[in-house]
């Protein structure tokens, strides 16, 4: 079995609209999801999966931000983005280079999931593995502030790696799951990255409103981009399929619904 990853990377930099006045004085990640924030879920879980390590990309409030991750990780370290007004996950990933070293979990910051998804991430193989939701069609049922067709949806190929994953990939009904922003790399997988990371970032150089991969200019590139460049490079990049035991919180609706999916199910959520 592959080293289980030690360190978590949050790509946080964003301030997150969407969600109005919960994300006027301080980040999306420290909005509270019923007893907890979205952070402090998801270093419930992370931990139960090994972590001790967290890093945080920030931009939005990032006194608040560091002020908030210390006081659920009082270790926590931070990368900054000066540019986070204007790009996207990718390039937010892209100021964490040097923090991909060895074996490390992504996340993106605004989703909440169960010890139980991190574990079984944790215990997954491949040097790129992503957690794929199947049931991923019951969430959108009444999720009217966040169509099916914002989703990261993704297929397999007949050896049941991922082949396509990202925004409009494919037609949603078609789809195998829908990436939930959670995925590990091992030490080979996170150079593969680090590395596609820097031939990104020549070719794109003073070009950053060029079309890359789907995303209409680079600079707003997601990080199912870079997947994307991966897996068409020839790359493995491995499901790991849980059925829900996870939430996106980045509308109204979606925390109203999040905090009554942790209120009903206390047990799914706690590590002990």
């Amino acid at each position: 079995m592959s080293a289980r990853p030690r360190k978590v990377i949050v790509i946080a930099a964003g301030r997150g609209k969407r969600l109005g006045v919960h994300t006027d004085e301080r980040p999306k990640c420290l909005v509270d999801v019923g007893a907890r924030s979205i952070l402090g879920w998801q270093v419930e879980a992370l931990r139960a999966a090994g972590v001790d390590d967290l890093v945080m990309i920030r931009g939005y409030r990032p006194d608040e931000l560091a002020a908030g991750a210390r006081a659920l990780w009082p270790g926590a370290r931070f990368v900054e983005n000066p540019a986070w007004q204007t790009n996207n996950i990718l390039l937010s990933l892209a100021c964490a280079r040097d923090e991909l070293d060895g074996p490390v979990y992504l996340t993106y910051s605004d989703i909440i999931f169960t010890p139980a998804v991190a574990r079984a991430l944790a215990d997954a193989e491949g040097d790129v593995a992503l957690v794929i939701d199947r049931r991923f069609r019951d969430i959108y049922e009444g999720r009217t502030e966040h169509p099916l067709e914002e989703g990261e949806v993704s297929d397999l190929d007949d050896r049941g790696r991922v082949r396509r994953v990202g925004k409009r990939a494919l037609p949603a009904g078609d789809a195998h799951g829908e990436f939930i922003g959670l995925l590990k790399l091992s030490a080979e997988g996170t150079r593969w990255v680090r590395d596609g990371i820097d031939a990104l970032l020549a070719r794109y150089a003073g070009r950053e409103d060029e079309p890359f991969q789907r995303a209409a200019r680079f600079r707003n590139a997601y990080l199912t981009d870079l997947l994307q460049e991966l897996i068409d490079a020839g790359r493995d990049v491995v499901p790991v399929t849980i059925d829900g035991q996870w939430r996106e919180i980045d509308t109204n609706q979606d925390l109203e619904r999040a905090v009554a999916l942790v209120e009903s199910g206390l047990a799914d959520w706690s590590a002990s």
